[in-house]
């Protein structure tokens, strides 16, 4: 449902890649979300939609009107290839971006993590986790344990 709009600028903060204005008009426009790595403005705007938005920061100058830039190619954001077309997915913890062609062996492989660790949260409630390895790697590196 809809496309996120993902643009690097680099980090910088000194002007907003966006505000109020151009959210409006991306939301009527069906915009999903947006990924900047870069600033925006009119930040109670932004809460006020619950629309999905990573900023590295927030600034109350405007954006710029004009310069360099390019559409619908490849970026690198800290690291991290996004293209068009890839499936963007953002939480409280990050973003990543998923080819479409791995989509649902990465998927296949997410739920299976995500049972894994489903169960080992029931152990460790159930105090029932066997938490051996860890141990055995802290020793390993000088560090002890009282005993429970």
């Amino acid at each position: 449902p809809g496309d996120v709009i993902v643009v690097d600028a680099g980090g910088d903060t000194t002007n907003a890649l966006m505000g109020e204005l151009m959210l409006a008009y991306a939301i009527k426009r069906g915009v999903a979300g947006f990924v900047l790595n870069g600033a925006i403005r009119d930040l109670d705007a932004f809460v006020a939609t619950n629309l999905p938005t990573f900023a590295v920061g927030v600034t109350h100058r405007g954006p710029y009107k004009d310069g360099p830039g390019e559409i619908n190619v490849p970026i690198s954001l800290d690291g991290m290839v996004i293209a068009p077309g890839d499936i963007v997915i953002g939480d409280s913890d990050g973003v990543l971006a998923v080819p479409q062609a791995e989509a649902a062996e990465i998927l296949k492989k997410t739920q299976a993590k995500q049972d894994a660790e489903t169960r080992q949260m029931q152990a460790i409630a159930q105090g029932t986790n066997d938490r051996s390895w860890v141990d055995a790697a802290l020793k390993k590196l000088g560090c002890a344990f009282p005993q429970d």
